[in-house]
């Protein structure tokens, strides 16, 4: 491989393009694992400012269905290596009822295979894919799959508190390479488990409702009198099986409330949070619950959990929040760890396939 007579005197320059960006948890993980990104596309134009003012990239507003090779081409300039990833966007399968959820699967699907259209257009030298991880099970996938005529290629449902993700989050995480088959497989660095302490425990308390005058994204919402009752009655790790009868909602009454265990719940300290959803800052959305403060967890934690720096910018300062835009663009993220897994672990694989 001599795209460059330089890549043999110093190391390859690997350049990305980040299709379905977000706010840039992918993106920033990827360079802090050793790529350069050059672009980032999303449709959301929310995602505009956080994107360019945490990342040294271009955010392109594009519907990636409709986008063009040609309009990826000119950020891979000067590329040794070119990468192409991309996260199409779809929510849990437990979201929906079984028709509803593939209703909206059945639309997202065009997403995917306008990646593996984009991905045939432009021959990058790597491909990277982050996912559900029912979309392995789905046809569609095997259809990607085949799309990728001469590329070797690895994938895994991962686990990414395994990586140091502090949260019981899988998702599907595919590699694939022009290069060969060397080394074409996710790191497993030995890290010690993140807890749920070591993440947001350092940030100053605030009560619900409230909002951190230093950070405007350390802000709670309000509850009601009932949940802020049925929060004081949860524990750490709990749900609202801990409650007395008085706090119980009239679906927990029925014997069909014993398939939402998970509702209501507090965090525990000592171990990972649950999987950060675009709901996360509801209480009663899941065990989003604060380990010892009566709240729910606050934006800014839910970034974190997400590991994103406690300095990123998600919107202008002085600016208003919204709490369903702001989840919205925070659950929907990329991890940042597992971004820079992804490329260290791409660096690793063109390094052996360089010296």
């Amino acid at each position: 491989m001599s795209r460059n007579s330089s890549s043999s005197v110093k190391p390859p320059r690997i350049v990305g393009v980040d299709l379905f960006c977000g706010v840039g948890g992918l993106t920033h993980g990827l360079v802090r694992g050793g790529i350069q990104v050059s672009a980032g596309i999303d449709i959301d134009t929310s995602c505009k400012f956080p994107f360019e003012a945490n990342n040294s990239a271009v955010f392109l507003e594009r519907d990636v269905g409709k986008l063009k090779a040609e309009e990826i081409a000119p950020f891979y300039e000067g590329a040794d290596i070119t990468l192409l990833a991309g996260c199409a966007p779809c929510q849990p399968f437990s979201t929906y009822s079984q028709s509803g959820r593939n209703r909206f699967y059945e639309s997202q699907w065009p997403l995917v295979l306008a990646f593996g259209r984009l991905i045939r257009k432009t021959k990058p030298d790597l491909v990277t894919m982050e996912n559900v991880p029912q979309l392995a099970d789905h046809p569609v996938f095997q259809q990607f799959l085949k799309g990728l005529v001469g590329y070797k290629k690895w994938w895994q449902v991962v686990e990414c508190s395994s990586i140091g993700v502090p949260q019981t989050r899988k998702r599907l995480v595919l590699l694939a390479s022009r290069l060969g088959s060397e080394g074409l497989e996710l790191s497993r660095e030995q890290v010690q488990r993140a807890t749920v302490r070591e993440t947001i425990g350092a940030l100053s308390p605030i009560k619900a409702g409230e909002r951190d005058p230093k950070d405007q994204l350390h802000a709670a919402p309000s509850l009601s009198a009932l949940n802020m009752s049925r929060i004081r009655a949860s524990r750490p790790g709990g749900t609202w099986r801990d409650w007395p009868d008085e706090l119980l909602a009239s679906c927990h009454r029925k014997d069909t409330g014993a398939t939402y265990p998970s509702v209501y719940g507090r965090m525990e300290w000592d171990q990972p949070a649950p999987t950060i959803t675009t709901q996360c800052f509801g209480y009663g959305n899941g065990r989003f619950g604060h380990p010892e403060q009566d709240r729910a967890i606050s934006l800014r934690e839910a970034a974190m959990l997400q590991t994103f720096p406690k300095s990123y910018a998600f919107t202008p300062p002085g600016s208003s929040i919204k709490f369903n835009k702001m989840g919205r663009l925070i659950g929907n993220a990329v991890p940042v760890r597992l971004g820079e897994v992804i490329a260290r672990s791409l660096v690793a694989h063109v390094q052996a396939h360089v010296r």
